[in-house]
């Protein structure tokens, strides 16, 4: 099997169960960031909330995957997490199903965006909560972010895309 090159080549599980092409995303600048709700970066879906609102209309998106590998900070189930992230910070982008990032049960999506990507050293693995991979139209990975680099700081690189 070839290696894939654009997250067109990938799929994701929907919170219900129900596995989606990511095809439909060529064309649009995302967002994709491994998510919990009982994390000190929590707060970020504020912030990430805020992006969407801001450049949805010119084709930019944020897709969330809930992660419980981390501190066990995300334990709830789909519906648990989705009505957390809808009362406490009104989240309208999606929420895929929760996922593992690292290890034997990591989708081959985030195993792509770790490779392509590396983080700080080198290392492929996601060193905790709400790290960022922003996505260009073609669908390529154009950059990895750490957890603690908040979503307004992502904003001049995202106008880039654009």
């Amino acid at each position: 099997m070839s290696e894939a090159k654009t997250i067109a080549d990938f799929t994701a599980t929907l919170p219900n169960g129900e596995v989606v092409s990511l095809a439909d995303k060529l064309g649009k600048v995302i967002l994709v960031v491994n998510t919990a709700s009982k994390c000190g970066f929590t707060p970020q879906y504020d912030g990430l909330e805020a992006l969407w609102n801001k450049y949805r209309d010119r084709g930019f998106e944020v897709i969330a995957f809930p992660c419980n590998q981390f501190g066990g900070q995300e334990p709830g189930s789909a519906d648990e997490i989705a009505e957390f992230c809808k009362v406490n910070f009104g989240l309208s982008f999606p929420l895929m199903g929760k996922i593992e990032v690292n290890g034997p049960g990591a989708p081959p999506l985030y195993d792509w965006l770790k490779n392509a990507a590396p983080g700080l050293m080198g290392f492929n693995s996601i060193k905790w909560n709400f790290t960022k991979f922003l996505i260009d139209r073609q669908g390529h990975v154009v950059k990895r972010y750490a957890p603690v680099d908040k979503p307004a700081g992502l904003e001049k690189d995202i106008e880039k895309l654009l």
